[in-house]
């Protein structure tokens, strides 16, 4: 039966072996240190945090997010070590809330290997606190125990281990924090939360359990990021707590659990027969408009994806910790060992292990058969926005009066079912730029791709981005300049150029440069310090107010020091008054300006012209392999699309 803690309540653990999940309404920082009898921590070498994720017996996430699951061994813990203390702290300089009091409660729990909950505990009665020491496993004579502590520090990370006792707090609590800003770098926002029912559920299994949101204002943005940051041990959902309670001070009320009835009901299918599925619809997650409702149920269908497959990598990782787990016991018996009892041991453990393996595939085979048949019947229905370049609906394109809530930038997919793709969708108008990687990367198609090839593949998919984002908006509101210091992307360039579309020829040379970024720079100062001071109508009359791309080619060839500085003020600003940009580069090659770029890298989106598993979910945080829009073989879509922008501007006068 579980436990569910108050603040200073404590629960005897039944075992060694744990898991603690962490289920939070917005991505936070999880850590643990570890402590001696008097809960002094006696280094950074008894510290696990994103920068350093595994200690002995104990591994924590590498990044921030939503969701977090801590595995614990207390029998294999550093001798002297007597209590493991859970830390949770917002990250700093994120763009999200900076105070647990603005985000729901945060809620622990305790399980064990099989996921079977030991003791809960929801963080409640949280105001100004940046951190918070949730609970603790702590042993006493010889018996481990945990308690739910809950002590929020409105200093911070570092004020909180300094009450631990850590030497250079405050140097440490900003490495960790840099490690997670690193770890968020070039994320993408899922959609913002939304209210019970935003999925209609036809079929049961793994996929179908995953908790509730809750109906509030759209919250800061979880990451999708680099895996190289991403957590090891996946993250699952946490499990609801028990209803509010009645009265009296405490809320037992899981922070992501709601009733409140969606705004507008999606279409249903129709009733499944008797021990059949029912058949999956297009538009079955709640919104005001079809297009909404598919962009709900594409992220939902990811978040689907992404707990299934880590219920199942789960459930293999527990029949091979039971199967060790039976081997060692057999076999701690010298007489084992040897003759025919120690072979029976290791086929009856191995016999298990493949059992409760199989088991959890053909669950997980249900639950990809199910979303196959969804992305089926979703795919043909995309709006051209969400549509990849082979769908017919780019042939009958017309250039809308209204922007699109999102566009497609690529595909998903994991190895466990790399057929089935999940549309990667960004919101407009652009939260932050793009970066298309044309350097080499670790992935088996760049590896295979020489390096000339990479930087045209990279420039290629820049621009058939740009042409996607002219399509998607009214005719005359977003605007394209191109900067080519060099001229080598001539040819890729070339559709763009013909059609007319840009709002001038591509500069080249560092006269072209500097007059770019100076038109581009001029217009953000402009416009923030009309937005500061409320007079938008007092902006100059030559100023374009429509939104605004750069597109950069071969950075930094050709970028001065001045240009540099220009190009990181607009990729921080840019984006909050309408300036976004779309970078091809590589990174190695900037090397030489030394980590004065580092923050422009973090602050894009990085994409590839090849398929690279460079991305985690911001759920689970799995691996995923990124693969880019392809213009289908021979086709004329490019050009017809960009045909129809430009027809368009000048029906429009623009």
């Amino acid at each position: 039966m579980t436990a569910e803690l108050v603040r200073g309540q404590n629960h005897t653990l039944p075992q060694t072996r744990l898991e603690i999940r962490v289920s939070a309404g917005t991505p936070v920082v999880a850590g643990a240190t570890l402590g001696d009898e008097r809960g002094t921590v006696r280094g950074v070498e008894w510290i696990a945090h994103p920068g350093s994720p595994q200690l002995p017996g104990l591994e924590v996430s590498q990044q921030a997010a939503a969701d977090h699951r801590l595995a614990v061994d207390l029998e294999a813990l550093p001798a002297g070590a007597h209590r493991v203390t859970v830390l949770l702290a917002l990250p700093v300089g994120a763009g999200g809330p900076a105070r647990f009091g603005a985000v729901p409660a945060p809620f622990v729990a305790v399980t064990g290997l099989d996921g079977a909950e030991i003791a809960t505990f929801t963080l409640t009665g949280l105001d100004a606190e940046s951190a918070v020491s949730a609970l603790e496993l702590y042993r006493r004579q010889d018996a481990w125990k945990v308690r739910a502590v809950g002590q929020g520090y409105a200093g911070g990370l570092a004020e909180m281990l300094a009450d631990q006792g850590v030497a250079g707090a405050t140097g440490l609590a900003g490495s960790i924090q840099e490690a997670v800003t690193r770890g968020m770098a070039r994320s993408v926002a899922p959609p913002p939360r939304t209210q019970e029912g935003d999925r209609v559920r036809h079929a049961t299994g793994s996929a179908d359990h995953r908790p509730p949101t809750p109906p509030s204002a759209p919250e800061p943005p979880e990451p999708l990021t680099d895996p190289a940051t991403a957590p090891q041990p996946h993250t699952a959902p946490g499990p609801a707590a028990a209803g509010p309670a009645a009265d009296g001070p405490i809320n037992y009320a899981h922070p992501r659990r709601q009733h409140a009835a969606p705004p507008s009901p999606p279409p249903t299918a129709p009733p499944a027969q008797p021990g059949q599925a029912a058949q999956p619809v297009a538009g079955d997650a709640t919104g005001w408009s079809m297009d909404e409702r598919l962009y709900n149920q594409i992220w939902g269908m990811f978040e689907d994806l992404a707990r299934a497959v880590a219920a199942y990598r789960s459930a293999v990782d527990f029949a091979e910790s039971r199967m060790d787990q039976e081997l060692d016991r057999a076999l701690s018996d010298p007489r084992n060992r040897i003759g025919g009892a120690g072979d029976r041991a290791r086929e009856g453990a191995r016999t298990k292990r493949d059992e409760l393996a199989s088991r959890a595939r053909e669950a997980l085979d249900r639950d990809l058969a199910q979303l196959a048949a969804e992305a089926a019947v979703v795919e043909p229905a995309l709006p051209a926005a969400y549509a990849g370049w082979g769908n017919p609906v780019w042939h009958a394109h017309r250039v809308p009066m209204e922007i699109p809530m999102a566009l497609r930038v690529g595909d998903l997919h994991l190895p466990e079912r790399p057929d089935l793709r999940i549309p990667l969708l960004v919101r407009l108008p652009l939260e932050r730029g793009i970066w298309v990687d044309s350097g080499r990367t670790a992935s088996e198609a760049a590896a295979l791709t020489d390096t000339d090839r990479l930087r045209r593949l990279a420039m290629e998919t820049a621009v058939a981005h740009a042409a996607r984002l002219l399509a998607v908006y009214p005719p005359g509101e977003f605007a394209v300049h191109v900067i080519d210091p060099a001229g080598a992307a001539a040819g890729p360039l070339a559709p763009l150029v013909d059609a007319g579309v840009l709002a001038g020829p591509p500069a080249a040379g560092p006269g072209g440069v500097a007059s770019v970024l100076a038109h581009l720079t001029r217009r953000v100062d402009l416009v923030q310090m009309a937005v500061r001071a409320g007079a938008a109508d007092s902006l100059p009359p030559d100023l374009d107010t429509g939104e605004q791309l750069l597109v950069v080619n071969d950075f930094p060839h050709g970028f001065d020091d001045r240009a540099v500085t220009q190009l990181r003020y607009l990729a921080d600003e840019g984006p909050a008054v309408g300036v976004h940009l779309l970078m091809v580069a590589d990174r190695e090659e900037a090397s030489a300006y030394g980590p004065v770029l580092d923050p422009l890298w973090r602050s894009l989106l990085r994409i590839t012209p090849v398929a690279d598993s460079h991305l985690a979910d911001p759920w689970v945080g799995h691996a995923w392999t990124y693969e880019p829009l392809a213009l289908p073989p021979g086709s004329r879509v490019l050009e017809q699309v960009l045909a129809a922008v430009a027809a368009a501007r000048r029906a429009a006068g623009r």
